[in-house]
């Protein structure tokens, strides 16, 4: 939306071929907005329990609750910056460590990527498109084609968040071993259980 906004009233110099209406002003304008846009909101999500707590059953009270104590991924943790940075903020008179909540920071990442690369996705569609000589992939959007044209960005994103999430913020849980535990044979949980045991007794944790 903000690429189309910049490009719509500053953009003046065309950014590729294959789409013709993009504009580097657009692209650059867009790609700031979305990143202090993502961290903003990211933020400010983190201070509610509504975004970051799920929704459960509370018996003592009877009712639906968002009642948690939040994940570290949405408590403030310290970073210490790079040797620059710290330069930088000492010469300015702040404090050279930084205290944000990680998801901060994933969403630094995810929106640096949908600004830079993202809107790759939307210039091989334009390309796909003049390469069977066809203007959209749809009609159902009057003036804007289908929804393949309206979310043509959104494949791209959709693979890279998906292995994101994966590589750098899924992380395994005891309540996630164990429900994968309950879906094996009774004997090899049997196996597992002594497996587990005996490598607790061999570090002298139990």
């Amino acid at each position: 939306v903000m690429a189309y906004v910049f490009g719509f009233f500053f953009g003046k110099t065309p950014l590729i071929k294959l789409s013709p209406k993009k504009t580097w002003e657009g692209f650059i304008g867009g790609g700031i907005s979305t990143v202090i846009f993502g961290v903003l909101m990211s933020y400010f999500m983190c201070q509610y329990p509504y975004f970051v707590c799920p929704i459960e059953y509370s018996e003592s009270l009877e009712r639906m609750s968002m009642d948690c104590e939040p994940s570290v991924m949405f408590r403030p943790a310290e970073y210490t910056p790079p040797e620059t940075i710290r330069k930088v903020f000492m010469f300015l008179h702040l404090c050279p460590i930084i205290t944000i909540p990680p998801f901060v920071l994933h969403s630094l990442a995810l929106s640096i990527f949908s600004s830079v690369i993202g809107p790759f996705g939307g210039f091989f569609a334009s390309g796909f498109k003049r390469a069977f000589k066809i203007k959209d992939f749809g009609d159902i959007i009057p003036g804007h084609g289908g929804i393949m044209d309206r979310f043509d960005c959104q494949f791209l994103m959709a693979t890279f968040v998906n292995v994101y999430i994966t590589s750098f913020i899924r992380t395994d849980s005891p309540q996630k071993l164990l429900s994968q535990a309950l879906y094996l044979k009774p004997e090899q949980q049997l196996q597992l259980f002594h497996m587990l045991k005996e490598s607790l007794e061999n570090r002298n944790i139990l």
